[in-house]
């Protein structure tokens, strides 16, 4: 049966669906929280928890990252953000936190329109790495040719190359494009790569040998991409495609596994279980860790988009302060509404549809039932 629908005579589309429009059902078994397994392993590394904190400089310094690190998670910290412009960043951080709407983004240009210093990507991964975490890093597709070396020689463990978009087929007149394929294979440390939306896509990303592919644009909260571009990814759908990519992967590579990472739209607890119900390995926090009492942004968010010289497609969100970055991962909470207790909720949903691994829970049943928060 298709699920595409008129339009109008000159045009279908496919139906698609975000995280809130479905949800898990229960299965006749169920376990005790503490029973379940909600670890990760990606490439040589296991960590306690499949969450990944977003390269955001409101959710990422050396600090948090070393933090987040040490609470279980995969922190990655944004090579192209202030912690590589500026020696110290700090007071930057205060006067974005007092800015008032109207010139936001124009003074967020002019900050960020100081150039990465190669030193500084070197210092600051150093740091993540004397304290024993996984050292993780992005940079975007535009600068990976030219930074890339600073990233693997400070010793990273994962290199993530992050875009609202990211093809293995970019078609430049201007310049020469990132080759993804010769790149990946050259490089001596697993990449992870995205954003990708659809199967298609995210198959030839795989072809390149990365050990992870990011789902979404990232970012959801703070990005203006559907308003200023007209493009969008329903997660739910776009998660399930690209899973379907790694199985047919798989099947085309002699079984290479590659991980389905979600990253977008991520912004309370049930929607890490529905990300992972429809075939994420893991998931990429922004704004949930945004609102963590450490975070740089202090209760404001923003993404790189929000920073385009010529073409902002995002902007700086207020999303307030909830709990320390423990709390947000591990309780206890002392709300109602998903944003505290993580990892305590992917816990509870294992156990109530009776899964001991978190890879698991990717077959749980599900149904599609629109939500309407009241």
């Amino acid at each position: 049966m298709s699920n595409e629908v008129e339009i109008g005579r000159g045009k279908r589309g496919r139906r698609a669906y975000s995280l809130d429009d479905i949800a898990l059902v229960p299965s006749r078994r169920t376990r005790d929280p503490e029973d379940v397994n909600v670890g990760w392993q990606i490439d040589a590394y296991h960590v306690d928890i499949p969450i990944m904190a977003a390269p955001m400089d409101s959710v990422m310094s050396p600090t948090t990252a070393i933090e987040f690190g040490r609470l279980g998670g995969i922190g990655v910290l944004d090579l192209d953000g202030l912690w590589t412009r500026y020696e110290d960043p700090t007071a930057l951080f205060e006067e974005i936190a007092h800015l008032r709407e109207e010139n936001s983004i124009a003074r967020l240009q002019q900050i960020y329109s100081e150039p990465i210093k190669p030193e500084l990507i070197t210092a600051r991964l150093q740091e993540i790495r004397r304290a024993g975490v996984v050292v993780a890093g992005k940079l975007s597709p535009q600068r990976t040719h030219r930074y890339w070396r600073a990233v693997v020689d400070a010793g990273v463990d994962l290199f993530v190359i992050r875009g609202t978009t990211v093809s293995a087929e970019h078609v430049s007149s201007r310049s020469e494009p990132l080759n993804l394929k010769r790149f990946i294979y050259e490089l001596d440390v697993p990449v992870i790569v995205g954003g990708v939306s659809t199967d298609t896509a995210a198959l030839h990303l795989m072809r390149t040998g990365a050990a992870g592919v990011l789902v979404g644009f990232g970012g959801g909260a703070a990005h203006s991409t559907r308003r200023s571009l007209g493009v969008h990814a329903p997660m739910a759908t776009a998660i399930a495609d690209v899973a379907a990519a790694r199985r047919d992967y798989m099947d085309e590579s002699g079984g290479r596994y590659v991980h389905v990472i979600a990253d977008g739209g991520i912004g309370l607890s049930g929607d890490l279980t529905r990300a992972i119900a429809c075939g994420a390995d893991a998931v990429m926090l922004g704004a949930a860790l945004a609102r963590a009492e450490e975070a740089p942004g202090r209760g404001w968010h923003w993404g790189s988009e929000a920073t385009h010289p010529d073409m902002p497609r995002g902007h700086r969100a207020h999303v307030g302060t909830v709990g320390t970055m423990r709390q947000i991962l591990y309780g206890p909470s002392t709300r109602a509404d998903g944003s505290l207790n993580f990892v305590g909720a992917l816990r509870r949903t294992m156990a109530s549809t009776g899964y001991s691994e978190v890879k698991d829970l990717q077959r749980v049943e599900v149904v599609v039932s629109p939500y309407t928060p009241s």
